[in-house]
């Protein structure tokens, strides 16, 4: 005999299926088409699109940008025709292909003209944008679409190419996607100061949205290689283009952030031998003075190391002094890095990218209410002193 508390069983079991049965809109990944790499350069239409525009085949549009693709796993042999940056022989393990017009909306809703599998950017790793390009046009509007787009996550890399963004997103080793490969190096941080804590789309937005000048990682190219070198500079208040900092700038801005970072000094002694001293703690304060409308700074560094490489092999009794005045050598060494670096910030590019700006408005709040509007300007024409302090903690193991 069927009772109610067995029929309220069975309707509770059957309503627990309904909630497990899988999701009804799902699409098989096999049927999609996913993008890991978005490369944006200045417009230049490929070979396919002029052919395509001949045979009547074009729409109304302005060539000022080119949009490149990667798609992981690579197509077949028969989509080769249409790739462009993609090695011209063997199988790869992703595609390229790239579309130019004035929209990058429009562009990604062409490919649904060329493509059976529709885009899908749910796993986009990298975004990396041409110098060029962003010459010309502000990131906030390059990026306008990618930061609307409820597909594409908040947490994609932002890189900056030296030259053409479709070649950094190439490689020569067909195994290796160019979109995950620049997403590793950025874990690279802790080994060396010159690669920047990795600027996520969520986090440049935030930096556009501020006012504030900013830093975006610069990537190389040659050949199908790939390397990280210095740091594109951005205005604030255009989000455009206008300099950059070299490898050896990026060093002397780790002095002055206070997050902990791997890095290495490098002198030579009195008989012109190598020695090097690697960073293995930091601690860095950077002190704001208000004095009525007069702002300056004060940076204080302190540094513990390891002496990892000495070329010649200083007797015993000298390793005391010997020690004491590498430190001083290489204390001396940081300074010239940061000397370097505030020049070009403050006389030449003209911008607090050293986030100086936080400090004071943590600590100094009403003053930093009063300039934050014209902050870079009058940080151009602040006063920064530095003192920095260097200690050998380990010698290093002697192999006599």
């Amino acid at each position: 005999m069927i009772t109610f508390r067995m029929l309220l069983r069975l309707a509770t079991v059957l309503c627990i299926l309904l909630t497990i049965s899988g999701c009804w809109s799902s699409r098989e990944i096999e049927d999609l088409s996913v993008y890991v790499g978005l490369g944006i350069d200045i417009g230049k239409e490929t070979e396919f699109e002029e052919n395509i525009a001949n045979q009547g085949g074009g729409y109304s549009k302005q060539n000022n940008l080119t949009a490149t693709v990667q798609i992981a796993p690579g197509n077949s042999s028969s989509q080769k025709s249409q790739q462009s940056g993609s090695p011209a022989s063997g199988k790869t393990s992703y595609s390229n292909e790239q579309l130019t017009g004035d929209s990058l909306l429009q562009i990604f809703r062409q490919f649904a003209l060329r493509r059976d599998h529709p885009l899908i950017g749910h796993h986009l790793k990298v975004i990396v944008v041409s110098k060029d390009i962003a010459k010309k046009y502000g990131l906030d509007q390059l990026l306008d679409f990618v930061l609307r787009d409820n597909d594409i996550r908040p947490n994609c890399l932002v890189l900056i190419s030296h030259h053409r963004a479709v070649d950094v997103l190439t490689s020569d080793d067909p195994s290796r996607i160019p979109a995950f490969y620049l997403t590793g190096i950025t874990g690279n941080s802790y080994l060396s100061n010159k690669i920047l804590d990795p600027v996520l789309l969520s986090k440049l937005d935030a930096q556009m949205q501020s006012g504030s000048s900013f830093l975006l990682q610069n990537v190389l190219n040659f050949n199908g290689e790939d390397k990280f070198s210095g740091a594109s500079i951005f205005d604030g208040k255009t989000t455009k283009f206008i300099g950059e900092l070299s490898q050896t700038d990026l060093e002397g801005l780790s002095w002055l952030r206070p997050k902990e970072k791997g890095g290495i000094l490098k002198t030579y002694n009195k008989e012109g031998f190598t020695v090097v001293y690697e960073m293995k703690k930091k601690k860095t304060t950077i002190i704001p003075k208000v004095v009525g409308d007069d702002i300056s700074f004060h940076v204080k560094t302190e540094s513990e190391g390891w002496l990892m490489e000495d070329w010649r092999a200083p007797e015993e009794e000298e390793k005391g002094a010997y020690l004491s005045e590498l430190e001083k050598e290489f204390a001396e060494l940081a300074k010239q890095q940061i000397r370097q670096l505030l020049y070009k910030l403050q006389h030449t590019y003209k911008v607090d990218v050293a986030d100086f700006r936080d400090s004071l408005r943590i600590k100094e709040p009403k003053t930093w209410k009063k300039v934050k509007d014209d902050w870079d300007k009058i940080f151009s024409t602040v006063p920064i002193t530095y003192e920095v302090k260097t200690t050998i903690t380990n010698p290093g193991s002697s192999t006599e």
